[in-house]
């Protein structure tokens, strides 16, 4: 399916960088990181579906396949890429599919839990004990008390009953996303585990978590750490998932690196 795509530039320096935020996020969540790069690069921010301004997801079709295509659809040159969490997916994706529109690559707390689970199956129990709660508030059918879960779990350590109710009315909403997401960040819909496929990404990346993250976060870094040709890895201290918004600073740092010699 076709849908508008709502953008957003943070001008800075001529070299740009398209920006892919996370699942129950938007453009905004780039304003600090971007702040602390403009000298050395522009972000091209954009709303996945549903999300911000963009159109709205109709819940048909593979949601990683209409988010990626909407990506891919900004890119008219070789890029950088910088995404975070679920936007780190469709970042990577582009990059082992298309590899000649990405100039480099920056992941951000990728999910994609396929990748540790084909290095240790028995991870996806542990997921599914570590989640229960969450799938438990789906399998009832109260979106409220799963995004109350997922924020608590995923998100910037912000209690829930703390945030505004427009923002949990927000989260309520989108968290549809957690369980669609499923084909592709648990299962591999697109089949990039497949053969050697991560070979073909050779282009210079970046794999960056906070030491405070979900344990899953550490083993898929770990397995994108392996397969990919050309990669290093940083961890952030004091940080968690939502770490490019609450350390942008300490982000921007290695960002920078890699920009410089790519």
């Amino acid at each position: 399916m076709t849908l508008h795509t709502h953008t957003h530039l943070y001008e800075g320096a001529a070299r740009r960088a398209l920006a892919i935020h996370c699942t129950l996020g938007h453009s905004g969540a780039w304003r600090g990181l971007a702040g602390e790069l403009s000298e050395t690069v522009s972000l091209l921010a954009f709303d996945l579906p549903s999300h911000g301004k963009s159109g709205v997801w109709d819940r048909t079709g593979n949601v990683h396949d209409v988010a990626t295509n909407m990506a891919r659809g900004l890119i008219e040159a070789p890029m950088d890429l910088i995404g975070h969490s679920f936007g780190a997916t469709i970042a990577l994706r582009i990059a082992v599919e298309s590899p000649e529109l990405v100039r480099s690559l920056t992941m951000i707390e990728p999910v994609y839990f396929a990748a540790a689970i084909a290095d240790d199956p028995a991870l996806l129990d542990d997921y599914r004990r570590e989640n229960a709660a969450l799938d438990a508030a789906f399998a009832s059918g109260d979106e409220r008390e799963a995004a109350r879960v997922f924020n608590r779990d995923w998100g910037d350590g912000t209690p829930w009953d703390t945030l505004p109710e427009r923002m949990r009315e927000h989260m309520t909403r989108l968290v549809h996303y957690v369980p669609a997401s499923s084909a592709f960040l648990h299962h591999d819909s697109a089949g990039l585990l497949q053969g050697d496929r991560f070979a073909g990404a050779a282009m210079p990346a970046l794999l960056i978590e906070g030491d405070q993250s979900p344990p899953m976060s550490a083993k898929v870094a770990t397995s994108l750490e392996r397969r990919l040709p050309n990669v290093t890895r940083v961890v952030i201290e004091g940080a968690g998932h939502m770490v490019p918004v609450t350390h942008p600073s300490a982000v921007a740092g290695p960002v920078r690196a890699l920009l410089g010699r790519s």
